[in-house]
């Protein structure tokens, strides 16, 4: 009998997952500052690419980026670095894990999107031609994570190829293309056209490639093994048709994987510099033990700033989200701008709004209308003016028609400043409407998207900012803390990594 100990099984190798976004943002410590190397963000999926990213990379996972090689955007961050910096970066992620999709379209941008979808689907094409030609081949990957239609087309690809692929939907938004434009930009579609998704049945290959036309969210959803929006309630929200706006091609595609056991919604998170503890931008910085008197002092700062009439105890509420009527709500607040003003002139109540976009002339023109120059502020969307009216505010607005996750509701939590929403998709799951009584809740939720709705929301939080401040204190105290620990990006990370998981059936990274 052989009584030698058996030879040790050789342990898997880890995984390798390629992550493939058009937005980065920064990598923790462990990584080097990614704000400072690669830093191109239009929006949330900037932020969350970048966490998973990260948390991934300190597991001790193998994992890969590839996003465009915008140029002239992260020249302008590498620049600023010292070399130090730019070593521990080099040390921490090598050059080998990041891969710069290269084409002239994208080195002379100043911004990831182009203001029109032409330009938008010349830029994605050349991403995608780059992803599928050349790194997916270097890279080899054991599974694939796409975000967004930019990256549609590469599901289908991967499909094809029988790797595992992941595709979230932070946005319904989509752009189409013909096959012939497709392969006219390098990408060989006639390998993978069956897994693609077509504006009408598609008969054969020929009589589709230059009239049929590719809608790229949808190829993207039908064609991967899995999918998931960024907010639970947005996924049952869209299945279940509860906005007109979403095209019907989508929702059954959402549809179809959800009944197959393969959609779910996954939160985003918070930028983590967005931390009143350590933000630059603030006035007075603080924790959720010392929280009131720097808040008054923000408040004092920011009223010097915009022109308001300067008094800490004058309960402020700040409007952060983009002026877009069709989905943030803003139209509400200017319905009941001048009544709430008016009902609330002897607690001087305050809003400041900092936001861009066209709608911003109506409130110009209600302040100008009734004189609220010291009561209602207006600017244009500043970063540093956005982080001092978290800190400085009493309560943040965000009556969204619909949200598919949305940031504000959590920054401005952690910043207590408690958030004002509408009862819909990702406010939903962030926001519950507070019960002292029970010593829960985050902020004031209101359920019929009207304005009367948005005025009995602010009414109760008037209420709230009536109660004797040491009340007040406490409760705005384990709402910062309870939403520090909830609304990060580790909670988020860990939630693709258990669906990582799941798509390849062993762990992420092997124990040792």
């Amino acid at each position: 009998m052989d009584r030698r100990p058996p030879k040790p099984v050789p342990r898997p190798a880890n995984p390798r997952v390629l992550v493939v976004t058009p937005e980065i943002t920064y990598l923790p410590s462990g990584m080097g500052n990614m704000t400072n190397v690669l830093r191109a963000k239009a929006g949330g999926l900037a932020d969350v690419s970048a966490a998973l990213v990260s948390a991934l990379f300190e597991l001790g996972a193998d994992v890969h980026v590839a996003l465009p090689h915008y140029r002239r955007m992260f020249n302008i961050d590498v620049g600023r670095l010292i070399n130090d910096e730019l070593r521990l970066f080099k040390s921490k992620l090598p050059d080998a894990r990041i891969h710069l999709a290269e084409d002239r379209v994208f080195y002379y941008r100043d911004e990831v999107y182009g203001r029109g979808s032409g330009d938008n689907t010349v830029i994605a094409l050349a991403f995608q031609r780059e992803v599928i030609n050349n790194i997916v081949p270097n890279v080899k990957p054991d599974l694939i994570h796409c975000n967004d239609w930019m990256t549609g087309l590469i599901p289908a690809m991967a499909r094809r190829m029988n790797i595992p692929c992941l595709f979230t939907v932070h946005n319904i938004h989509t752009e189409k293309a013909t096959l012939a434009a497709i392969e006219d930009r390098g990408i060989d579609a006639a390998e993978f056209w069956r897994y693609l998704y077509f504006s009408r049945p598609p008969y054969n290959y020929e009589e589709s490639r230059s009239s049929n036309l590719v809608d790229m969210l949808a190829s993207g959803i039908f064609a991967s093994h899995f999918i998931n929006t960024v907010s639970p309630t947005f996924l049952e929200e869209v299945v279940d048709g509860r906005h007109a706006f979403i095209p019907g091609n989508i929702r059954a595609e959402v549809a179809s994987k959800k009944r197959a056991g393969c959609a779910f919604g996954i939160l985003n998170a918070p930028d983590p510099t967005l931390d009143p503890a350590t933000d630059r931008f603030l006035a007075s910085r603080y924790t959720a033990e010392n929280h009131a008197q720097a808040k008054r002092e923000n408040k004092l700062a920011l009223q010097a700033r915009v022109g308001l009439k300067r008094s800490a105890s004058a309960p402020m509420f700040f409007w952060p989200s983009r002026l877009d009527p069709v989905q943030k709500g803003c139209q509400l607040l200017t319905s009941i701008l001048y009544p709430i003003v008016s009902r609330y002139w002897k607690e001087n109540l305050q809003v400041v709004v900092v936001a861009s976009g066209p709608y911003q002339r109506h409130f110009h023109d209600i302040v100008h209308h009734h004189d609220f120059f010291d009561r209602v502020a207006v600017c244009d969307f500043e970063e540093g003016l956005s982080h001092l009216g978290f800190a400085a505010s009493d309560f943040m607005l965000m009556p969204s028609q619909f949200e598919p996750c949305g940031l504000p509701q959590m920054s401005s939590a952690i910043y207590g400043s408690l958030p004002v929403v509408h009862d819909t998709g990702g406010l939903h799951d962030t926001v519950s409407h507070i019960d002292l009584e029970q010593n829960t809740g985050n902020g004031f939720v209101f359920r019929d998207f009207n304005a009367n709705g948005l005025m009995w929301a602010m009414d109760q939080a008037m209420s709230f900012y009536k109660l004797p401040a040491a009340k007040r204190a406490s409760q705005t105290a384990r709402i910062m803390t309870e939403s520090a620990a909830r609304f990060n990006h580790a909670a988020t990370a860990k939630a693709y990594i258990d669906l990582y998981e799941r798509m390849l059936q062993r762990p992420l990274v092997p124990p040792f």
